[in-house]
């Protein structure tokens, strides 16, 4: 059963040198008319949203580590209670480093390994998307799709056991390709470790990735793919009664 509710709302985090919350708050309320509420780091109350958005940018301008500051900021303590009890969140970029940072997703993001800031279109190939519904439900398995890159601490690196339990449950969503989907050296724009780009976490609703859908949402910036995750987490959200019960509760 479909349940068709009010316009979703989006609270999008704000880090001192964040610098894409605005981008995401253009898509979600110009583009797509939902709502979108700024919350500053400093803030421990996120509202009532529906989904959560970590932006990129350089919190705390990168000091001892790419988000290891941000992840301390109090607006996380309730990022994560959003996540435990099944919130939707997405990390883009600095957004993906603060997750890692928060061990809300495994592994680590280090500085790319040409020592070189990237910033460019990339072709990514979609991977079990079913692995993460919310924001990649309405993409295809194998799928190639283009979004932008921004970043010069963007190589992702784990373990080998960790990543060999993330390749086994399925929770490598985006690998970097080229533009017929192959997996190689040169088609890997940071040096991460088996081309990944993007992980979801064990439940499936926190999803982490480097590339900005945010900047992919309209054909006159060069694209549209990145709207196709905000369209899928739309989508999911009238799916869920759940979510549905939480806003009709909310008012």
């Amino acid at each position: 059963m479909t349940l068709m509710v009010r316009t979703p709302r989006v609270a999008i985090a704000v880090f001192p040198g964040s610098w894409s919350e605005r981008d995401f708050a253009h898509v979600a309320e110009s583009v797509l008319g939902w709502e979108a509420r700024l919350v500053w780091h400093a803030d421990g109350e996120l509202g009532t949203p529906d989904a959560v958005v970590l932006p990129g940018g350089f919190a705390h301008g990168d000091h001892l580590r790419t988000g290891a500051i941000a992840r301390f900021s109090p607006v996380m303590r309730s990022v994560e209670a959003f996540a435990a009890a099944g919130g939707p969140v997405i990390g883009s970029c600095n957004g993906f480093q603060v997750l890692t940072e928060a061990g809300m997703l495994p592994g680590a993001l280090l500085r790319n390994d040409h020592l070189e800031y990237r910033c460019d279109w990339q072709s990514l190939r979609v991977e079990r998307p079913g692995a993460a519904p919310a924001w990649l439900g309405d993409l295809a398995d194998g799928e190639v799709i283009s979004l932008p890159i921004s970043h010069g601490e963007g190589r992702y690196v784990a373990d080998e056991a960790t990543l060999d339990a993330l390749e086994r449950d399925g929770r490598v969503v985006l690998r970097y390709t080229d533009a017929d989907g192959r997996v190689s050296p040169e088609a890997n724009p940071n040096g991460s470790e088996r081309g990944i780009a993007g992980i979801v976490n064990a439940r499936g609703n926190v999803l982490g990735l480097m590339p900005h859908p945010e900047r992919a949402a309209e054909s006159e910036v060069g694209g549209t793919d990145g709207l196709r995750l905000f369209r899928s987490l739309e989508r999911w959200l009238q799916e869920q009664p759940a979510a549905a019960e939480r806003r009709l509760s909310s008012g």
